[in-house]
């Protein structure tokens, strides 16, 4: 494990503090008025998805974590519990549906996602970026409306809502990034 300065966290890193594993959600560098600058580092227990906000000052040394990452393939949901496939030894995991939070509707059978490993143990999933959604509900396209900078609502197959531009119309297939939850583009 490598040890960072408490400047260079970075929203993502999976960090080893207080003898748990978390996962950096949010990170603010500040540079008060009086004293040294920091960093407000607000954190998830990737074990028991708890929250922590701590301060980091440059000088504080903390253990980065790498996380084995392989792809897996979802199979199925059952009792809030989400069960993946190695692909190549057809071993099975299963995680928490809540890991994914509001991201869980995009998870589609048969997707492949990265899930991140700590010796040996799955600790996380992440989705890919951008995935295919079939819009089933939004207003009618109007003809000669100009796409400049206003969004319409719109409901997807997965029952998500997100703003897409006037000229995309019902039973169209857009493309959604996972991470924004904002469309992309037509697919």
């Amino acid at each position: 494990m490598a040890k960072i300065n408490g400047n260079e966290i970075r929203i993502g890193n999976v960090l080893e503090h207080n003898g748990g594993l978390w996962v950096a959600v949010k990170t603010d560098h500040v540079k008060p008025g009086k004293g040294g600058a920091f960093a407000q580092v607000e954190l998830r227990n990737l074990r028991n998805g708890s929250k922590l906000n701590e301060r980091f000052r440059s000088a504080d040394k903390v253990e980065k974590v790498r996380l084995e990452q392989k792809d897996q393939q979802f199979l199925f949901e059952s009792d809030g519990m989400l069960t993946f496939m190695d692909t190549e030894t057809y071993e099975q995991i299963e995680l928490p549906a809540e890991l994914l939070g509001d991201r869980r509707p995009f998870l589609q059978d048969g997707m492949i996602a990265v899930v991140e490993f700590h010796e040996s143990e799955a600790l996380n999933a992440r989705l890919p970026q951008k995935v295919i959604c079939r819009i089933v509900e939004t207003e009618p396209v109007v003809k000669g409306q100009t796409a400049a900078n206003s969004f319409k609502p719109a409901i997807l197959e997965n029952g998500v809502r997100v703003m897409v531009p006037p000229f995309v119309g019902q039973d169209t297939d857009i493309v959604v990034d996972t991470e924004t939850m904002e469309y992309s583009e037509r697919a």
